[in-house]
């Protein structure tokens, strides 16, 4: 039974954890440091002041608004801190107060900088993905569900899979049909979900993505050559891999 204490104690900490990723997801990509300077107005560029600073909570006494200028702050920042917080719940209720919940959380955290990154720029930074590989596939150790021989099958199937799909798109249609950023994402995932999390998660990302896709298309009156970031729906599918892959993979055997 995990306590109260310890509950909002995590929720609290993953809403740190998610302010720090709106650094990353808005620095990253402008290859500039998410260390210095510290944070500061979009508006004004005013430094915010530490009490300005904490996570929901000032976004909700400032009412979304900078306290110097009074432009308008998004909304989307105090929503990552919320799900990042959320998600550092579901770690902790998925796997206990355990090394696996907070190397799991560390995951998630990865996955949801990405996902934002590659909807606003399209891209998938190597800065995060390479180092990611042997980070990940470290990580993998604590994971009681996979062994380092399914992590590295994991890298050589994510990321192999991917390009050969992104070879044969090329060679067929002579244009590039997939970025070289969703191989080395995948293969980031293949090291922490094993070979196994990595079939999953093409099926899923491309039932998902067809499906949303085709859907925006209609709805935007696009054409089949619209670009769609694919990196969110890889997200989608190891992460929900990590949580219930395994009954869903049981459920669909089930059926045939």
């Amino acid at each position: 039974m995990i306590s109260l204490t310890i509950t909002l104690t995590i929720f609290f900490y993953g809403l740190c954890v998610g302010s720090f990723l709106n650094v990353c997801i808005y620095r990253v990509p402008l290859s500039r440091s998410i260390v210095r300077p510290g944070s500061s107005c979009p508006s004004c560029a005013s430094p915010i002041r530490w009490y300005d600073n904490i996570p929901v909570l000032s976004f909700l006494i400032l009412r979304g608004r900078c306290r110097n200028c009074r432009g308008q702050v998004s909304f989307r920042y105090p929503a990552i801190e919320m799900l990042t917080g959320c998600f550092a719940l579901i770690a902790l209720f998925a796997f206990g107060l355990s090394i696996n919940a907070l190397v799991h959380f560390i995951f998630f955290s990865v996955l949801i900088t990405l996902t934002f990154i590659d909807i606003d720029h399209r891209i998938i930074p190597d800065v995060i993905s390479l180092p990611g590989i042997p980070l990940f596939f470290l990580l993998s150790l604590a994971v009681p569900t996979v062994t380092w021989q399914e992590s590295a099958l994991g890298i050589l199937a994510g990321g192999g899979s991917l390009w050969l799909v992104a070879w044969l798109y090329e060679r067929v249609t002579g244009k590039a049909g997939m970025g070289g950023g969703d191989i080395k994402l995948l293969g980031m995932m293949g090291a922490f979900i094993g070979w196994q999390g990595v079939l999953f998660t093409i099926f899923f990302s491309s039932l998902t993505g067809s499906v949303i896709g085709l859907s925006i298309m209609l709805i935007q009156k696009g054409n089949m050559k619209m670009a769609i970031p694919y990196g969110p729906f890889l997200a989608a599918g190891a992460l929900t891999y990590t949580l219930c892959g395994s009954r869903l993979i049981g459920w669909y055997l089930g059926l045939l």
